[in-house]
This record gives C-alpha cells, structure tokens and sequence, in this order.
C-alpha cells in the first residue's frame, strides 16, 4: 500500500511538475500582456493605442514614465495575501486611475478592490491626490469609502496607493523623504 502510494506521488507530482514547465512561458507572456494593458489603462490610454513609456525599478517599486504621466507597481498585503496594484499618476500626482495586478482576497468581498475605487463608484479615488486627500479609510478618519465588509483590504489596497505616491515623490524629487514624512505628519498615512 505504501508503495503505491510513494508510485502515484510521484506521478503526480511528475506530472504537475511538466506542466508548470510547459506553461511558465505562455503565463509570463500574459503577465507581460496584462501589465503593458494595464500600464495603458491607468493612463488613460486605450488599450488598442499606442503608449511609449520606460520602466525603472525602485527597491520594492517598478515605475513606468510616459509623457502621460508615471504609473506605479506596488505591493502590499491584503487579507489573503500580496495584493499588487499599479496606479497611474499626472505630473501634479493626482491619481488617473489604477487597476490590480494580482490579489488573493476573497472572492465577493476583498476581490471588490478592482471596481469599488474606480471613477463613479463609491471610493473612488480617481483624479484625488494623496498630498491633499487622507488616502485611509474613513473609518480611521481618512477621505475614502471602505469596501463593505472588507475593511482590511481596503486599508491594505490605499496603503498601496500611498505608498506608490510616496515612491512617485521620492523618483521625482530625491529631498522627497522629508516632503513624504510631511504628509504623514498631517494626517497622510501610518505605516
């Protein structure tokens, strides 16, 4: 019994292991796919236009510069995880809109982080900056609508953009620590 047991493991895990193999390629091909689309959204470019941008890493952050503006990847973590979120942001840092990479929240309730933020909903934070808006939720005293029900995501998601904020500022100004902890001091974010 414990030899056919020991034989289908490592079928299985044989198997498993050959196609992850098989797809690791195809997967990162869409993952390229969905962040040059998602790069365009948060720019406010259609996905069928054509966006000229460069990507620059900064310690945990990746940056994308257009003439649009500046989108941010950052990463924080939710309820069921790491939640990735790449904003978009004018040359003034107000925020053009934002779209999420990858979560693992609950479906239905933290997974919600995709829609409840974006222009004409309840929270959204669209064409609002971090320097003059609490990017906290309001039931910690900030500006922003929490999702219903899922209030450790919500944080974690505007934790997200605030921290994208505080990286933008530091990219464009390298005296921006200060301005960063200024925010903070006046009710911007706790970390």
């Amino acid at each position: 019994m414990v030899l056919v047991l020991t034989l289908i493991t490592v079928v299985a895990g044989s198997a498993l292991a050959y196609v992850n193999y098989v797809t690791a390629g195809q997967i990162e091909k869409i993952k390229a796919e969905n962040l040059a689309n998602g790069v365009k959204q948060v720019m406010g470019v259609g996905s069928d236009s054509q966006l000229d941008y460069t990507t620059e890493q900064s310690g945990d952050f990746t940056l994308y510069r257009s003439d649009r503006g500046i989108a941010v990847q950052s990463v924080t973590n939710g309820f069921g995880g790491a939640l990735k979120v790449l904003v978009g942001f004018d040359n003034e840092g107000t925020v053009t809109g934002y779209t999420i990479l990858e979560h693992a929240e609950t479906p239905g309730l933290g997974a919600k982080a995709g829609e409840w933020f974006q222009k004409g909903q309840k929270g959204d934070i669209t064409g609002k900056s971090p320097a003059t808006t609490n990017f906290t939720v309001s039931k910690d005293g900030g500006d922003i609508d929490a999702i219903t029900a899922s209030t450790i995501t919500s944080r974690a998601f505007l934790l997200a953009v605030q921290d994208a904020y505080d990286e933008l500022l530091k990219a464009n100004n390298p005296d921006a620590a200060s301005a960063a902890s200024a925010i903070d001091q006046k009710g911007g974010h706790d970390k």
